[in-house]
């Protein structure tokens, strides 16, 4: 009998999917924004959508309210430094008395805390559905970690019940490196946006297009100040390429911030490179933007490149994902050079202008993108596996 079937109410008719959701905070993060979104979106169409969260802290929580959540243990223990162990520590005891029908894992920085649970409570733990979110090759890693990297990819293989690809090259990877067969992957496009984003991006957008600006090209950075968005290169291109007018901004916060600002000291940029924090919305930024700039070593379906879509923006990136090609509709709404290559970046900086760029068609790839779409069928997924 299938968890759903067991669960049936005292009338007789089933009780609705429970999905558990499991976030470490809500420090910004595009796994993190995304479950936030499905865990909403799946609330409203009825399921019994429960949502852990490890710690509360974290710019993003603004941006929910009136979010029905559970908490980990006692805050009063802090427990951002090994917020992962806390999670594999205390979420057994969750599951057990929230007994869901599916646990939902955001993303790779997830699958250890799932992989955990099956192991720490056997057969008691329910199915997972996870969420690839980034790169599985990752090239960034030091020669002598890859292969443990590859075992631990084929362990999650093994132990996770549904991967989930969030473009469609990402299906063949998901099989090659996880050594997963065909019937347990499947493609759902990453729903960074919902359709009112959309409109709302477009319209920023379109009136920034009246107003006056200043000579000079915008450039435009966003994520987290960390090592995976390799924001060094990304200032490194910029120097190379800017003139006098030109500035680039670099939306986001985190750890390398302090490296960052001494590298625009030591470049003389102070006066074009600036550094705001995290930004939430992005409308007023997008608007007035030339160019997204992506300058990661890796990456899954970033949510900006959706976002950059949706505002009618051209894109240059990095090939920092399998399915970059497939997001800029093979070359269609911005350039792409090789990882880690500042001259390539620099140069596809200055000639992106060039490029010929249909703004109604970018708004209608980004449609691809959209929560409306994607919670629909990742409750598909859910249900077929809770009734297996």
């Amino acid at each position: 009998m299938s968890p759903l079937e067991a669960g049936q109410t005292a009338g007789g008719a089933a009780r609705p999917l429970r999905i558990l959701t499991f976030l470490h905070s809500f420090e910004p993060g595009g796994v993190e924004r995304v479950a936030l979104r499905l865990h909403a979106a799946w609330t409203a169409q009825g399921l019994d959508a429960r949502l852990v969260m490890g710690r509360t802290a974290g710019a993003m929580k603004r941006e929910w309210p009136g979010l029905a959540y559970d908490v980990l243990g006692n805050e009063r223990i802090p427990s951002a430094h090994w917020e992962t162990l806390w999670m594999i520590i205390h979420l057994p005891r969750v599951i057990r008395q929230t007994r869901p029908d599916v646990l939902f894992c955001a993303g790779n920085s997830y699958t250890i805390v799932a992989v955990m649970m099956q192991l720490l409570l056997g057969k008691a733990c329910p199915p997972v559905v996870a969420k690839i979110s980034n790169d599985l090759t990752r090239n960034d890693l030091p020669a002598p970690a890859r292969p443990f990297y590859r075992v631990w990819l084929r362990i999650q293989g093994r132990r996770l019940d549904r991967l989930v690809g969030m473009a469609p090259p990402m299906r063949e990877e998901i099989g090659t490196l996880m050594g997963v067969e065909d019937a347990r992957i499947a493609v759902i496009d990453d729903p960074s946006l919902a359709e009112a984003d959309i409109q709302r991006l477009s319209a920023a957008r379109d009136a920034a297009k009246h107003a006056q600006r200043g000579p000079g090209r915008r450039f435009l950075g966003i994520g987290r100040l960390a090592a995976q968005k390799n924001f060094a290169l990304l200032i490194d291109a910029f120097a190379r390429m800017a003139g006098p007018d030109d500035r680039l901004a670099i939306i986001g916060e985190g750890a390398g911030r302090k490296a960052l600002e001494a590298q625009i000291e030591r470049l003389g940029l102070g006066g074009k490179v600036r550094l705001p924090g995290h930004i939430s919305p992005l409308d007023a930024e997008l608007a007035v933007a030339d160019a997204l700039v992506m300058s990661s070593d890796y990456e899954g379906v970033p949510a900006v490149v959706a976002e950059a879509l949706a505002a009618g923006l051209p894109v240059v990136t990095t090939r920092c994902s399998v399915s970059m090609e497939d997001m800029l509709g093979g070359g269609q709404f911005g350039l792409l050079v090789p990882v880690g290559d500042a001259d390539a970046l620099a140069k596809a900086m200055s000639d992106i202008a060039k490029l010929t760029f249909d703004e109604a068609a970018a708004r209608a790839q980004s449609r691809r993108f959209t929560v409306e779409i994607a919670s629909h069928r990742y409750r598909t997924v859910m249900e077929n596996l809770a009734r297996a």
